[in-house]
């Protein structure tokens, strides 16, 4: 029996009827996925290239990135060169990218590795930006929490355990929302 993909007695996957040495099924960095990944999703928005948008600010630098945002690849039709990139700009930027135009090109076709972009369409407005947490100090306990808290440490000799398991308690409980106030005083 033959191990070579073209034979009739080479082993096979049989979900996917590829040869066993094209199978997905061990471990690889997400980076190496990404673009087989986003592929069809990104392709909507003329993204053919994933690896362009999820690596943006190495491509044009990290100072760049926080002020551009591509949305838009497009070529004409049956071609891969000389396209067109819109971008996203922040409006206060707008005129300076327009100035940095042609380092944003060499920048974007060094990436490519030949001249996929031939020119940029600013867009100005606000650029999506991802949602970042943002810190909420923990509240003051209630009484019923502070006791609470203090009868479970109780038990604690060693005292700068008891302190430091003390703070991570407070700043656990506090950050759920308070007990319901009972009218009963």
């Amino acid at each position: 029996m033959s191990d070579k993909p073209g034979d009739k007695g080479a082993k096979t996957d049989k979900a996917t009827e590829k040869p066993a040495s094209q199978r997905r099924g061990f471990m690889r960095a997400l980076a190496a996925e990404l673009p087989r990944v986003a592929a069809p999703v990104l392709g909507k928005h003329g993204f053919s290239e994933a690896q362009m948008v999820s690596q943006w600010s190495a491509v044009v630098g990290e100072e760049l990135a926080r002020r551009l945002a591509p949305e838009r690849l497009s070529f004409t039709r049956g071609e891969r060169r000389d396209g067109t990139l819109r971008l996203r700009v922040d409006p206060g930027f707008a005129l300076e990218a327009q100035h940095r135009e042609p380092q944003i090109l060499e920048r974007i076709n060094a990436f490519f590795g030949y001249r996929a972009v031939a020119r940029l369409t600013l867009i100005q407005g606000p650029l999506p930006r991802a949602a970042t947490p943002r810190y909420r100090p923990p509240r003051p306990l209630v009484a019923t929490e502070r006791a609470t808290l203090d009868r479970s440490l109780a038990q604690i000799s060693d005292a700068g355990l008891r302190d430091a398991l003390q703070r991570l308690g407070e700043a656990v409980i506090g950050t759920d929302d308070p007990p319901p106030r009972s009218d009963k005083s």
